[in-house]
């Protein structure tokens, strides 16, 4: 048996094993089969770092950079993973399976975060304040907040941890970074280009484990000022729980059960684009997925031929070929959870009308692969329609007018995004205002940017990412007082 490589974490410019000599494999989801060994980090380590993250934030050369400089040092960051982006998308094809044809254009434009943030860092600007007080002149200043963590999901590791680190280097923290368990090789071999771009040691680290053994002693550290975590509803409520007890600043970006609507009038064709793009794109696994697909009854028949149709062009196979258009589920837990709701839809009385179960094509081997799936006949309160499957499972749900459309896409505890699908203006902006979601894309589905702020309504999430927006989530506000006048007043009665 080939003998895997040993993966080091990196605390304070260093890389090193973990306190407890402890390794865990990570697995290929093509082949099903480990690939590399992740170090098991505990508390020790998670100490480690955030204490050498503090001293840095505290002392040495960062606090000593003016914000232009950082600037520039997240340009050069920048620089560095448009160079690399190949080959850091190629590990992260083996690490989640995600297609390559997507994740190579995902790493050619993260540099842009880097570069955006990079910008801002020396546009953070305080006011000075018409005060009411006479003899005095007041100003605010914005600072940054001093130790985050980091916390990435396994979908789109370095894609999400350029939407927390760049933001949270150019306010002036430091930052601890916590990858998933599944997917964190990526993340070491981005930290190099951290090191070449020439940040000093300890404004970076990374320490992998799991969420219990690492994660948790990170987001309950005292010296922890904020944590950003991207990830499901469960696991937020715990971090959520665990940081108010030290009055931590969370970010929290969860879950989505987002609808994708389409109305009679829209361009069908275009609205199959949209729909495919929604909930087969990246197997799925993806927080805004339009896992629930509202259609118009009047051309309920017509959309849905098309739509089958077309989704059963669909490519499977190997994540690194081109042809390629849906790859494996990430991990082995997940593809069991997707492949225990198909259970459920048939149990609940959903029609498949697709298919329905694990892919066994020749061209999928050993890998974790599910069929893409499609469900007619979903009414709202099924489990399909409610709960986060975060797979290739589309529920399609009928309306009759766009009174009813808002409602049942506003049914859920979830509101991250919504598609809406029309070629009415008038119907455009108003449904768009009525739907509770973060992001409404109208007549697309599925981008983002670095301009462009992210976050969810109700369970899925607080605060923003992306945009100038993100960059206020790590900072706080100082006001200062300066008296000017030439003799103190009564002491005694508050100025």
């Amino acid at each position: 048996m080939e003998k895997l490589e040993k993966l080091q974490m990196y605390v304070n410019g260093e890389w090193i094993d973990p306190a407890s000599g402890e390794w865990f494999e990570s697995y290929n989801p093509f082949t099903g089969k480990p690939w590399v060994l992740f170090p098991r980090g505990g508390a020790a380590d998670a100490e480690r770092a955030v204490e050498t993250a503090k001293k840095a934030f505290n002392s040495g050369e960062w606090p000593k950079l003016n914000a232009t400089q950082r600037g520039q040092l997240l340009r050069r960051l920048g620089d560095l993973v448009a160079e690399n982006a190949e080959h850091l998308a190629e590990l992260e094809v083996r690490d989640n399976g995600k297609l390559y044809a997507e994740m190579s254009m995902q790493l050619k434009y993260v540099p842009q975060w880097y570069y955006y943030f990079g910008g801002l860092a020396d546009k953070i600007e305080g006011r000075v304040l018409p005060i009411d007080k006479p003899d005095h002149f007041t100003f605010t200043s914005r600072e940054p907040l001093g130790v985050v963590v980091a916390i990435v999901p396994w979908n789109s590791p370095l894609l999400l941890t350029a939407w927390k680190l760049a933001p949270a280097l150019a306010a002036g923290n430091t930052v601890v970074v916590k990858p998933s368990e599944f997917t964190s090789a990526s993340t070491l071999a981005f930290i190099k280009l951290i090191e070449e771009a020439g940040f000093p040691p300890g404004v970076v680290n990374v320490v992998t484990g799991f969420g219990l053994d690492v994660g948790e002693p990170l987001v309950t550290h005292p010296d922890v000022a904020k944590v950003a975590f991207t990830g499901g509803v469960l696991s937020g409520t715990r971090v959520y729980e665990k940081a108010a007890a030290g009055l931590k600043k969370v970010s929290l970006e969860l879950g989505g059960k987002s609808p994708n609507i389409v109305f009679d009038d829209a361009d069908i064709d275009n609205a199959i684009k949209g729909a495919i793009s929604g909930i087969f794109a990246a197997t799925g696994q993806t927080c805004i997925a339009g896992s629930r697909l509202l259609i118009q009854e009047s051309i309920h028949d017509q959309f849905m031929d098309k739509l089958v149709a077309f989704a059963k062009t669909a490519k499977m196979g190997d994540p690194m070929s081109l042809e390629t258009q849906v790859g494996p589920v990430t991990t082995h837990p997940q593809y069991e959870k997707i492949l225990s709701y198909m259970d459920v839809a048939r149990e609940d009385g959903a029609e498949c009308v697709l298919g329905g179960g694990k892919a066994e094509r020749p061209e999928c081997g050993d890998g974790w692969f599910v069929e893409p799936t499609i469900y007619d006949g979903v009414t709202n309160d099924m489990r399909i329609a409610q709960e986060e499957v975060f797979g290739p499972l589309l529920s399609v749900i009928t309306f009759e007018d766009d009174d009813e459309a808002v409602e049942i896409g506003n049914d859920v505890v979830y509101g991250l995004a919504a598609g809406i699908w029309t070629s009415s203006i008038r119907r455009a902006i108003d449904i768009s205002a009525r739907v509770k979601a973060g992001t409404v894309w109208v007549n697309t589905y599925r981008a983002a940017s670095f301009i462009a702020p992210f976050g969810g309504y109700k369970q899925s999430g607080l605060g923003r990412e992306n945009g100038q927006e993100a960059i206020n989530e790590y900072l706080q506000t100082k006001t200062t007082w300066i008296s000017v006048a030439t003799e103190t007043p009564n002491p005694f009665v508050m100025r």
